[in-house]
């Protein structure tokens, strides 16, 4: 979720600053693979390719060598260990904290030569993912993860929100691009958590509440004590678009054979304000980054996905 008003938040959290965790999880443009080209060598007698029917299904690999992670604040771990800090050592995908026990980590166990890449980035949002996708190829990961969209509906107003539209053209394009430069590599997608919990869940902490007016998701957290018809239809304005995005997610990944998506099971999560950052009452801590890393994994190496949520 995009991080806004930082210098206001700053001044009010200034009181609990700790030393928290680095910036580090992001690739230096010197760590990157350079792609190379492939050259095929023919002996004279073309082969033409199978019609797609008639293609074997690959199967879905729950040992995957490597992970590459897109997405936003919550991959970043953004408010876990710190205010105001990306905190990627307990992102629930590529997380190095023993206790998150991350997707990476699960891997390692298994292969120590296992890699992964958090590319996410704080404050990004559906628009920012073809990008992100673009530095991902480089690595050639065996698997990509992908949790994006709060950012979207956690705009200004409601209606500023990303249009499903457009949250469907920058997510096709997303999968179709990892699709053809990257046709081996699995993709594993989240759904947008349900900002409307994550909002009566905070709202019973007046501090908290304090911190919200400073500009965290104004079009969900805006006037948090009112009750007022119009303040109750922006929230669930918001959380038809988290629904409809949600559904675009689900649509778009069953296009493709390579593809996961975890049927609801991050929506339907109930966090409790124990797994919530005392920061912002809205991004997961590190316990809510556990859960994510459990919920995930479940679906990334079970033999199909999750049940709907």
């Amino acid at each position: 979720m995009r991080p806004l008003l930082r210098r206001g938040l700053a001044l009010a959290a200034g009181a609990v600053l700790l030393g928290g965790c680095g910036l580090g999880g992001s690739p230096s443009a010197g760590g990157r693979a350079t792609p190379t080209a492939q050259i095929s060598h023919s002996n004279g007698t073309e082969r033409r390719p199978l019609p797609e029917a008639a293609r074997p299904a690959r199967p879905w690999d729950v040992h995957p060598a490597s992970v590459a992670a897109l997405g936003d604040s919550i991959t970043r771990g953004f408010d876990a260990c710190s205010p105001l800090a990306d905190c990627p050592e307990v992102s629930w995908a590529t997380g190095s904290r023993t206790r998150i026990d991350s997707l990476t980590q699960r891997l390692t166990a298994a292969g120590p030569a296992t890699r992964g890449w958090n590319l996410a980035e704080s404050g990004a949002r559906v628009a920012d993912l073809p990008g992100q996708a673009r530095a991902a190829a480089a690595y050639r990961p065996a698997m990509v993860t992908v949790l994006i969209g709060a950012n979207d509906a956690c705009a200004a107003t409601a209606g500023a929100m990303t249009t499903v539209d457009a949250f469907r053209s920058a997510f096709g394009a997303t999968l179709a691009y990892l699709h053809k430069v990257l046709p081996a590599t699995q993709v594993l997608v989240a759904s947008v958590p349900d900002l409307r919990r994550l909002y009566s869940v905070g709202v019973t902490n007046p501090l908290e509440k304090q911190l919200w007016r400073l500009g965290l998701c104004p079009s969900m957290l805006k006037d948090a004590d009112s009750h007022s018809a119009s303040a109750q239809a922006r929230r669930t304005r918001v959380y038809d678009r988290v629904v409809a995005y949600n559904g675009v997610l689900r649509q778009v990944c069953a296009n493709y054979e390579r593809c996961r998506y975890d049927n609801g099971a991050v929506f339907g999560y109930r966090f409790t304000p124990d797994e919530l950052s005392k920061w912002d009452w809205f991004h997961p801590n590190e316990k809510g980054q556990t859960e994510l890393a459990r919920l995930m994994s479940a679906v990334a190496f079970g033999t199909a996905p999750a049940p709907a949520g």
